[in-house]
């Protein structure tokens, strides 16, 4: 088995929360994973409340999972100060899900403002797996633009586009198979994914 991950997972303002919580979800339960260091942005709290009725910062681990947990660490956008700001502090990777294109501009030109931005920074100039999952419709030339910056720049772009072809029975699973499509990018497949051609291949054999 290989080495236990760590991973930086950000929330941003852009819509899409319930995404943000199934992902805490899963890899709060995958024991593949050690540590996860979550930043939620300050618009992202507003989010939050808005689409889950979770309001504040107090205990948003727990609110979000239902539960507390151990594995996940909260920090504070603004603490810049923070060990995943340092390239020196090993990580396997970041996700930001929901990206927003305020975000993905500040990624995009290096600002390093926040700690988001920073952690992001970090993953490009040390070639650990970036994903933006950018969220917007529709994109204007600046977002395109930005989204082509980061790319070239290491991270890779993974809208928010969910599918239809597995026939999804509720908002849940929709945002649950996305998730598991995410994870699998960042070398964390999951069972239950929905995998094209799978049924067929196995009534084969």
């Amino acid at each position: 088995m290989d080495a236990e991950k760590t991973l930086t997972v950000a929330i941003t303002g852009a819509s899409g929360a319930m995404l943000a919580r199934e992902l805490l979800r899963l890899l709060h339960q995958d024991a593949r994973v050690a540590r996860v260091h979550l930043i939620p942005s300050e618009a992202s709290l507003r989010v939050l409340a808005e689409e889950l009725r979770l309001h504040g910062r107090a205990n948003l681990v727990e609110r979000l999972l239902g539960h507390a947990s151990e594995k996940i660490l909260l920090h504070a956008a603004s603490d810049i100060g923070a060990a995943i700001a340092s390239g020196s502090y090993p990580t396997h990777g970041m996700i930001v899900l929901p990206c927003s294109m305020g975000t993905l501009a500040g990624i995009a030109h290096g600002m390093a403002d926040t700690l988001i931005e920073r952690a992001a920074d970090v993953c490009l100039k040390e070639q650990r797996p970036l994903l933006l999952c950018v969220r917007e419709t529709p994109f204007s030339r600046i977002h395109l633009r930005n989204m082509s910056l980061a790319a070239e720049a290491g991270a890779t772009i993974f809208p928010v586009i969910p599918a239809f072809y597995n026939h999804p029975g509720s908002m849940e699973e929709m945002a649950r198979q996305f998730v598991f499509r995410v994870l699998t990018h960042i070398g964390l497949p999951q069972d239950d994914a929905y995998q094209w051609g799978k049924q067929e291949a196995s009534g084969n054999k």
